[in-house]
């Protein structure tokens, strides 16, 4: 759950065994079960359907892309 906030998506309610969050940017919706653990898939399953980054991966961002173009130079 901390991925998914972190990434801007927000709590939208609540069911009997799942946790919808939504993400303003891609106005994607995505159920979580509630369970103590999530595995990898799940995840990463989780992820696609908000259309954010998977945890562990790196987001692109133009910092980056102008800092790798700086120390080429």
């Amino acid at each position: 759950m901390h991925h998914i906030e972190a990434n801007g998506c927000a709590f939208l309610r609540e069911g009997g065994r799942h946790t919808v969050y939504f993400n303003s940017t891609s106005r994607k919706v995505a159920t979580i079960p509630r369970h103590r653990e999530i595995n990898d898939f799940m995840a990463k399953k989780i992820c696609r359907e908000l259309e954010i980054t998977e945890p562990g991966k790196q987001q692109k961002s133009d910092q980056g892309e102008l800092s790798d173009a700086a120390d080429s130079h």
